[in-house]
């Protein structure tokens, strides 16, 4: 029987993965990453919890490592990462750290259709408005009681969801990125922010939201020949639990640079 060769897509596109975060699915995240095959990967935002290096755990400095290996011009693979509201002040850090740069907002051409890239946070009035509150409340009391929640995360989980719909994130998002779309001439426009993957049609212009890896069903999207797919990520028997205890050695930077000589399979694709 004859082999089916694996699908090559154009982009693959994931957001909000919140590294140092304890309900951070980077594990998972890195699966992903390492199985599919793309030209072009673009990590849309939120990729960090904070700017406090010292949250990060093992597999936190696996994920950046392997970004760091894709990012060599001899994978053949484009990466690129869009600033998100948690990674603000980060840009000229991670263009040293993993060789990426760092877009406030990226378009590209596929099938002659244009395609926008932005985090999302910049359609959130309440974001904008209230940064320092946002900081404070949003990003250092939700990781506290992360620390403090059931090994499952329902409450820090069920408190994400709830803040999604109690501030209408996702409409309120959804419909300053189209009204973005439609003022650059763009068919499909992607975002982050909101942890809620969704498709919305309106006026020939299609906005896709990636969702988040901090859900207890984390989200992708691909974009390929055959369209735009959101995909939801399939656990497995071996998935260790995001909330697993930190050891001493994890959140040493030191593992960052381990991470570099491990094998890396990924080889990438030509254009």
């Amino acid at each position: 029987m004859e082999a089916v060769a694996p699908q090559v897509y154009d982009t693959l596109i994931l957001s909000d993965l919140h590294l140092g975060a304890d309900m951070s699915r980077a594990r998972e995240a890195l699966r992903v990453l390492r199985e599919k095959q793309y030209c072009r990967l673009i990590l849309l935002g939120d990729i960090f919890a904070d700017l406090n290096f010292g949250r990060l755990k093992k597999e936190h400095w696996k994920f950046l490592g392997f970004i760091r290996k894709l990012s060599n011009p001899k994978r053949h693979v484009e990466v690129v990462w869009v600033e998100g509201n948690h990674d603000h002040g980060l840009a000229e850090i991670m263009s040293h750290l993993v060789g990426v740069r760092v877009y406030q907002e990226y378009q590209w051409e596929y099938q002659d259709l244009r395609h926008i890239a932005v985090h999302g946070h910049q359609f959130d009035g309440f974001v904008v408005s209230n940064v320092r509150v946002s900081y404070l409340i949003g990003t250092l009391l939700y990781l506290q009681l992360q620390k403090w929640d059931s090994k499952n995360k329902t409450l820090t989980r069920f408190l994400d969801r709830l803040n999604t719909r109690w501030l209408r994130l996702s409409p309120k998002v959804a419909e300053g990125a189209m009204a973005h779309a439609r003022h650059h001439h763009a068919s499909r426009i992607f975002c982050g922010h909101t942890h809620a993957a969704m498709h919305k049609h309106e006026h020939e212009i299609d906005y896709f939201n990636c969702g988040s890896w901090i859900d207890a069903h984390p989200t992708y999207i691909t974009v390929g020949e055959e369209g735009v797919q959101i995909h939801e990520y399939v656990e497995r028997p071996d998935d260790r639990h995001p909330g697993e205890e930190r050891s001493p050695a994890d959140s040493e930077p030191a593992e960052f640079a381990g991470e570099l000589l491990e094998d890396g399979a990924y080889e990438g694709v030509g254009r």
